[in-house]
């Protein structure tokens, strides 16, 4: 059995709605996923395009998504934590939760990668993708990618 992504408002490899990006409202998209391995214990999910000019940019950390989840919503709040001790980290414009495809120029590949973990992860509140990845080190069980594309 797989463990899968996928998101209502599109299909892996296909264009992410404008609705979703910096030309709409900036909303992050519906996501949802298939039962994980046995023994996941939380969620993590981290959001990025390595075509960006300066390296790859970091639009969405998540993490301690709870195990009995299994979707996230459309237009997340924008906050550290939400109600169901879902945590959100920092960006790489310096902003907390979810930061839409915006490229400069051109097409771009942007990555929603979620992760099974074995664990609820204990970091501080100010968490980045380094500090995930490191925390996650040795707690994942299985992982999903679910790739869309974006050009305004």
């Amino acid at each position: 059995m797989s463990f899968e992504i996928s998101s209502p408002a599109f299909a892996s490899g296909e264009a992410i709605p404008s609705k979703f990006s910096c030309d709409g409202d900036d909303a992050s998209p519906v996501l949802t996923w298939t039962e994980p391995p046995a023994g996941a214990q939380s969620f993590a999910l981290i959001l990025d395009d390595p075509d960006a000019p300066m390296g790859t940019w970091v639009h969405w950390v998540v993490y301690n998504i709870p195990a009995s989840t299994r979707e996230l919503e459309e237009n997340m709040p924008a906050v550290l934590e939400l109600s169901n001790g879902i945590m959100q980290g920092f960006t790489s414009a310096g902003t907390i939760g979810y930061h839409g495809p915006c490229p400069p120029s051109g097409t771009h590949h942007y990555f929603f990668k979620l992760y099974a973990l074995d664990t609820l992860l204990s970091l501080p509140a100010k968490t980045n993708k380094e500090k995930l990845l490191t925390a996650m080190e040795g707690h994942i069980l299985a992982n999903a990618e679910l790739m869309g594309t974006f050009k305004h």
